[in-house]
C-alpha cells in the first residue's frame, strides 16, 4: 500500500489538482476551499487498503462515504488524501468503482464453475449489478477469454453425452444456460456416437422381453425423455432384439 500511495504521490506532487478548475489559481487556500464547497466538491479523509480483499483500496470521504476502489482507480484519479474531488469527477469515480466491484464479482462467478456469457450476466443482474454494468463485466471477461461461450457449448456438450443424454435433450440445456444458438450444431458434433449411447442404455434399462408391449413402452419411453429421437431409440431396440440370448 505504502509503495502503491508513494507512486501516486510522486506522479502528482507538484501538480494542480487535477479537480480544481484554472478559475481557482490566485485564490488562497480558505478562498478555493469556499469555492469548492460551493460546486459540490468532497475532501478525500484518507485512502488505506482494504484489510479484507487483497489489491482493493478503501476511499474515505470527508462525509463518511467509503468507495472501494482497485489501484487502477487510485492511479487513474490520483487518489490522495486530502485532495478535493469536484462533482463531475466523484461521479466519474464511484461509476468506475461500482464497474470495478462487478468486475470482481464476475471473476469470481467464472472462477467457481464455466458459464455462458449471457448466464454470467443473468447471475450478475440477479445478484443486484444494472444491466450495463452487467455487460461491461461479461465483455471484459470474454475479451480475456475467461468466458469463451464455443468453448463453453462444447464442454456441455461432451458432458452430457458422457452421462447418457441424446441431441434434443442437450440442445435444451444449452438453451437453458443462455449458448447462442448459432453455436449449438458444431458443439453437437463433440457428442459421441447416438449408438453407442444408446445400445448401452438399453442393455442397463431392458428388465423383460421386448415383445411385451409395456416393457417396450417403458423402455422407449426411457429413452425419448433422454433426448434421442424416436428413429434412434426404434433402431436401438430392433439391435437389441438382434442379439443372441445370453448364456447362463
Amino acid at each position: 500500500m505504502r509503495e502503491t500511495l508513494f507512486r501516486v504521490n510522486e506522479i502528482f506532487a507538484g501538480d494542480k489538482r487535477r479537480v480544481q478548475g484554472s478559475a481557482l489559481t490566485g485564490l488562497g487556500s480558505a478562498q478555493q476551499t469556499i469555492v469548492l464547497q460551493q460546486e459540490g466538491a468532497m475532501r478525500i479523509k484518507e485512502v488505506k487498503p482494504s484489510q479484507r480483499k487483497k489489491g482493493r483500496f478503501l476511499v474515505v470521504l470527508e462525509d463518511e462515504t467509503i468507495l472501494r476502489v482497485t489501484e487502477e482507480e487510485l492511479l487513474r484519479f490520483g487518489l490522495r488524501s486530502g485532495d478535493e474531488l469536484e462533482e463531475e469527477v466523484l461521479a466519474a469515480l464511484q461509476k468506475s468503482a461500482k464497474i470495478s466491484q462487478v468486475k470482481a464479482k464476475a471473476a469470481g462467478m467464472i472462477g467457481r464453475r464455466a458459464l455462458s456469457k449471457s448466464e454470467l450476466q443473468r447471475r450478475l443482474v440477479r445478484g443486484g449489478a444494472e444491466e450495463a454494468d452487467a455487460q461491461v463485466a461479461a465483455d471484459w471477461l470474454e475479451d480475456i477469454g475467461a468466458v469463451d461461450d464455443p468453448a463453453y457449448a462444447a464442454a456441455v456438450v461432451r458432458d452430457y453425452g458422457r452421462r447418457g443424454y441424446g441431441p434434443a435433450k442437450i440442445r435444451q440445456e444449452l438453451q437453458r444456460r443462455g449458448v447462442p444458438r448459432e453455436l449449438w450444431e458444431e458443439a453437437l458434433e463433440e457428442l459421441p456416437d447416438s449408438d453407442d449411447i444408446l445400445d448401452a442404455l438399453v442393455q442397463k434399462r431392458c428388465r423383460g422381453d421386448l415383445a411385451d408391449p409395456r416393457e417396450l413402452k417403458r423402455v422407449s419411453d426411457s429413452l425419448l425423455r433422454r433426448g434421442f429421437s424416436w428413429a434412434q431409440v426404434k433402431a436401438a431396440l430392433s439391435r437389441y432384439a438382434e442379439l443372441p440370448p445370453e448364456e447362463d
